[in-house]
């Protein structure tokens, strides 16, 4: 009788602590692009999207950007001015807390607070962020958009999801083939936080709620060894 896979003794000498190398791997990286860079930018997100990260990497390619363990970023900046590996980094570490990363850049604060402040996509929201404006689904005929465009250049709602809009709570009928709605039917209102019923239906109507930010808190200069307070107030979620 062939033996068990699940029988089989793995010994813990032979196992790798993935998580303990990343961590390795990640305060070795951020050290090692100290000297390489002239200025040291934190960071914080709004919107926290990793897609859109990946975007930000992309495009700022002369650049390096971290976005990991604010406890392992801290102790590669110094926690202290006895440990910190360059003049006044440990200054940043304050800063690191929340949803927030390091930017390693060539590239001034001025050209990096405009990079950020025009790089603004919309996403849908997810369950508990806050409604950024109201959205009501008009009555009669549902269309793709629900009333967010003209009804000459939308196209009628699928009557195939009109089981899942009751089910959502949203009086509705097949009329003909198509989907009706029995009166206006508020999907949120400004400033209300949402629930995952509401963030359904905002994605199923194409409503973008959910604005991707990242703002500028802190930069450490190399060649003054300075640390500029920037703290741009960004909500992080």
């Amino acid at each position: 009788m062939p033996k068990s896979k699940r029988a089989k003794v793995v010994h813990m000498s032979k196992t790798t602590k993935k998580g303990k190398e990343l961590t390795i791997k990640l305060y070795a990286n951020i050290q090692e692009c100290i000297p390489k860079y002239p200025y040291i930018y934190v960071f914080s997100v709004h919107n926290m999207r990793n897609t859109y990260l990946k975007d930000v990497r992309t495009q700022l390619s002369d650049s390096r950007l971290f976005f990991g363990k604010t406890k392992v970023m801290a102790v590669a900046l110094g926690l202290t001015p006895e440990s910190e590996p360059y003049p006044h980094t440990s200054l940043l570490t304050p800063h690191l807390h929340g949803s927030v990363g390091l930017l390693f850049s060539p590239r001034p604060p001025s050209a990096i607070r405009e990079y950020f402040s025009a790089f603004m996509p919309l996403d849908f929201a997810r369950a508990g962020s806050t409604a950024s404006r109201s959205f009501t689904l008009p009555s009669g005929t549902l269309y793709s958009r629900g009333g967010e465009m003209p009804q000459e250049e939308d196209v009628p709602l699928a009557h195939s999801v009109e089981p899942n809009l009751r089910k959502l709570g949203l009086p509705t009928r097949l009329v003909k083939g198509k989907v009706e709605l029995d009166g206006d039917f508020v999907v949120c209102k400004e400033g209300e936080v949402l629930g995952s019923g509401q963030t359904t239906l905002l994605k199923m109507f194409g409503v973008a709620m959910a604005e991707f930010r990242v703002g500028v808190e802190a930069c450490w200069e190399r060649e003054t060894g300075e640390v500029t307070m920037v703290g741009e107030g960004l909500e992080r979620k």
